[in-house]
């Protein structure tokens, strides 16, 4: 047999990759000027539809963003009292009404009746709100029949009427739902007479009675207690007051001017710094002696005096001397 040649195959290079030799950047051929601009012409034009597409984007976002903003500011902005009639014809002594109860407004108000066995209603009331602001209805003041569920509307808020007397304000709620059967089927009304009560916020809702026996001008009344329609109370001060504020102004001017030029101006220490010392202790021991002098009710008790003995009071001089009590 004739002997096979194998071929011998070269091992492969065991040298470690951290020494294998660098591979050299293939050279980039140069481009020509016209083809270089147009690359950048057409980067250019990348960059440019890249950044309106992002400023379209942007923009959109902040118009649905205003959008959002405006829907959540008229959701959170309730409904007011209108007067009836126009802007231009109405009254401003109304409006300035409707701000002096403005105070009222962010209370709810709710009372009670039961009539029998068949009328069970309560009532729920604001000032110059709407009591369900979710339905944008207007309702200001709102029956609900507590065994049927059923909701009607007395008073609307944007139709109002108010006025005022010396202590009391009438606010009025009309556009309420309609009758069936009763006052010629005209819409509803409710009228509120809010009494003065001083030191209350507000306080007594309650219903006083209905009128729907009528043919028209039917209505609901409430009244309710509240300090906002007292009058305001008179602060003047009497001539009385008055004197005494300008006398204790002055008097305190006087003492404190005075105790300040003894003690800086002319160095006076102790009781010496108060203005005219001398004088007010004058005065006050004269005062003394007049006190005593007019109040005195018996005469004081003298104290004895001691007086010298006359020679007509000595008897005869005795003859005896009192020599022989000297020494010898």
């Amino acid at each position: 047999m004739g002997r096979v040649k194998v071929a011998r195959r070269p091992w492969p290079s065991l040298w470690p990759l951290c020494c294998a030799p660098a591979r050299q950047p293939r050279p980039v051929p140069e481009q020509p000027p016209l083809l270089r601009r147009a690359v950048v012409r057409a980067e250019r034009t990348v960059r440019g539809s890249r950044m309106s597409s992002h400023c379209h984007t942007s923009a959109v976002l902040v118009v649905f963003m205003a959008l959002a903003v405006g829907a959540g500011a008229e959701l959170l902005t309730e409904k007011s009292c209108d007067v009836i009639g126009d802007e231009t014809t109405e009254s401003q002594m109304e409006k300035a009404l409707l701000k002096k109860l403005e105070p009222l407004s962010q209370i709810r108000f709710n009372t009670t009746v039961e009539i029998g066995t068949t009328e069970n209603y309560a009532y729920h009331f604001r000032v110059c709100r709407e009591v369900n602001s979710s339905l944008h209805d207007f309702a200001g003041l709102v029956q609900m029949d507590r065994q049927s569920g059923k909701t009607t509307v007395i008073g609307r808020i944007n139709e109002t009427q108010v006025f005022n007397g010396s202590d009391w304000i009438m606010l009025i709620y009309k556009g309420g739902d309609s009758y069936g059967r009763h006052c010629s089927g005209e819409k509803r009304r409710a009228v509120i007479m809010i009494s003065c009560k001083r030191g209350i916020t507000a306080s007594s809702f309650s219903i006083i009675s209905e009128e729907r026996e009528k043919e028209q001008d039917c209505f609901y009344l409430f009244e309710m207690d509240s300090s906002v329609a007292c009058p305001a109370e008179d602060s003047h001060l009497s001539t009385g007051s008055i004197l005494l504020i300008t006398f204790s102004s002055v008097i305190a001017v006087y003492i404190i001017g005075g105790f300040l030029y003894q003690r800086l101006i002319v160095g006076a220490k102790g009781m010496e710094q108060f203005p005219h010392f001398a004088f007010w202790q004058d005065l006050g021991n004269l005062l003394a002696d007049g006190c005593d002098f007019v109040c005195r009710s018996k005469p004081r008790n003298v104290p004895a005096a001691y007086r010298g003995v006359g020679d007509d009071q000595l008897g005869d001089e005795s003859e005896e001397r009192d020599d022989h009590l000297l020494p010898m």
